[in-house]
């Protein structure tokens, strides 16, 4: 019998499981990974950013956490000697119509308690990163870059460490709830368990979907996004971090310039629907899981919503040079041929029934379990909050 089972071993599992067993160290707790390593999904594949909470809406989960989070984070780093660099990055409004975005933003950061926002001239901008273009600009000092896969490497040790068990290789098949326990099998074992949490990340309604029988009321819908890299002679274009002011309606922050912990500069992410859950590859095809996002009554009024928005993302997927030139609105100098390849991630977006995206962290209760069902960017940041939010509502039931 095992008191918790945790499914997902990504950044927010692994630190829901650490925080578990710092604060309960006598509770039996499990996590379960279909892959054969941790953090092989979003929190490996994700930019390396460190949020500052600029984006959210003041009172919300990801505003709470991220904030909250983001001082845990350089706090364990501190501790387990994990690099990280403060480098600050600046918010470009393009256009004169951006201003009163770039303005909401900066508001934003002030009532999220963000110390040192600096509103920036152009004469400004460019003395902070020379070769970009505006009209009006925004330094965030908070802003930093890191390597999540090795701090979510570091959360796993110390959960081992701690008598926590992880078990790769073991794909969750069936959740079956009982009165006072729950069996949940794979394809390699099975476990009775007081209580699931289900930090499952790409999969997260469909695990959600095994813990109860009433139909879970939103889907992920993955959207991949695409990188390209600076080749090494065209990395003095970009010192640090370069964003643009994102479209307000959409929950993605529009292509923008990355300097790397480990070196090197991406450029990106555009943000395309994914044809399989994790499709890294414009290849990457399920039919299965395609006709079922395609079906998806909140993903038709989406499609409907953003069409425009979605071919232009789908075009520049496909177009070098349309997504060179969506760079160039930032950094005019960038050429088509000053970019190559580089990686790119699958994001966890839930999506209503009504065609909402969700924009904050969810995370829903039932008698047996706790579901993350929506733990998009900023959640490695915000990891540690994240896991001891779950951690709290879980110990109430021991």
């Amino acid at each position: 019998m095992t008191d918790v089972v945790i499914i997902g071993g990504g950044i927010v599992g692994l630190a829901t499981a650490l925080q578990l067993k710092q604060q309960r160290p006598a509770l039996n707790v499990v996590l379960l990974e279909k892959e054969f390593a941790v953090a092989q999904h979003q929190t490996g594949h994700n930019s390396g950013v460190i949020h500052s909470g600029l984006y959210y809406k003041p009172g919300s989960l990801k505003a709470i956490n991220c904030i909250r989070g983001y001082q845990m984070l350089l706090d364990f780093c501190n501790a387990e000697a994990i690099p990280y660099d403060l480098c600050g990055k600046i918010v470009v409004a393009t256009k004169q119509e951006e201003v009163p975005q770039l303005e909401t933003l900066y508001q934003r950061g002030l009532q999220n308690g963000l110390a040192g926002l600096k509103k920036l001239s152009v004469t400004e901008m460019r003395d902070i990163e020379p070769h970009v273009t505006g009209v009006a600009g925004m330094f965030v000092p908070q802003t930093g870059i890191i390597d999540y896969k090795q701090v979510a490497d570091k959360y796993a040790e110390k959960f081992k460490l701690l008598g926590g068990e992880i078990r790769l290789g073991e794909r969750v098949e069936q959740v079956t709830t009982g009165t006072s326990i729950s069996i949940v099998v794979t394809d390699k074992n099975c476990y009775e368990t007081k209580l699931v949490i289900n930090c499952a990340g790409l999969y997260s309604d469909k695990i959600a979907q095994l813990t109860q029988r009433e139909p879970i009321d939103v889907r992920i819908v993955p959207f991949r996004g695409e990188y390209f890299k600076l080749k090494s002679q065209k990395e003095y274009l970009v010192k640090n971090l370069i964003y643009p002011v994102p479209d307000p309606n959409f929950p993605f922050l529009g292509v923008h310039f990355t300097r790397m912990v480990h070196g090197g500069v991406e450029a990106g992410p555009n943000a395309v629907l994914a044809f399989q859950r994790e499709g890294y590859k414009k290849s990457d095809i399920n039919l299965k899981e395609l006709a079922q996002t395609l079906a998806w009554p909140g993903f038709q009024k989406v499609a409907a919503k953003y069409w425009e928005t979605g071919l232009g993302e789908m075009y520049r997927s496909f177009s070098k040079s349309a997504f060179t030139k969506a760079l160039q609105a930032l950094i005019p100098e960038i050429q088509e041929d000053d970019l190559e390849p580089g990686g790119a991630g699958v994001r966890a977006q839930a999506c209503d029934r009504t065609g909402g995206l969700l924009d904050d962290f969810a995370i829903v209760e039932t008698d047996k379990a706790i579901n993350v069902l929506n733990a998009p960017s900023p959640a490695a940041t915000s990891s540690l909050s994240i896991g001891n939010t779950v951690a709290e509502k879980a110990l109430t039931r021991f």
